[in-house]
């Protein structure tokens, strides 16, 4: 078995910013990856609800970083396990483990990839069209080049190296529209 995905909604940086948020399902596993900032929340709630999942069956959540522009609605998931770089929450239980590897379904993976902050962490996710990689380490298919917010520009360098190194058919950035990593990417 393989996951799926389904962008909810692409992000965007500038006077206003947004998530992207995404949905990965594989079995059981419903995964929901950065519920962050959005114009509206039907932006999320909306197409969830088109693929058929309501809030209440996510049981994953993944922040790739803390920042408010990805987690603000967490909320909207009641029932899920909330994962970021060094443990798993839910309800008033918090257990320690680094993020590093911890598989949260056969076909879905967590991977530390410090750079924009030193706690980044990159969701990997096995599908039918092969490797798709959730992740901050790009806002857009643009990079930027030299992230501007980065604490640790040669970490985040390095990190985007390594993704690439994986050979992911689809990147899903932090901030914009899926894209075929190529040769002109910004590592």
């Amino acid at each position: 078995m393989t996951a799926t995905l389904t962008v909810l909604t692409e992000g965007y940086v500038g006077p206003r910013t947004a998530s992207t948020v995404s949905l990965l399902r594989d079995g059981d596993v419903v995964v929901v990856v950065d519920p962050g900032m959005v114009a509206d929340r039907e932006l999320i709630l909306g197409p969830l609800d088109a693929a058929g999942v309501v809030p209440g069956q996510v049981t994953d959540v993944v922040f790739s970083h803390h920042h408010p522009d990805h987690t603000l609605n967490a909320a909207l998931f009641p029932a899920a396990r909330y994962h970021d770089h060094w443990a798993v929450y839910q309800d008033d239980l918090w257990t320690d483990r680094p993020a590093d590897g911890f598989a949260l379904s056969p076909s879905i993976r967590l991977a530390a990839t410090p750079g924009h902050t030193a706690e980044d962490i990159s969701t990997l996710a096995e599908t039918a069209d092969g490797l798709v990689v959730l992740t901050h380490l790009w806002w857009s298919s643009d990079g930027p080049v030299e992230e501007p917010y980065a604490t640790d520009p040669a970490a985040l360098h390095a990190s985007r190296r390594a993704i690439l190194d994986l050979s992911p058919a689809l990147v899903v950035p932090g901030h914009g529209a899926a894209f075929t990593p190529t040769a002109a990417t910004p590592g």
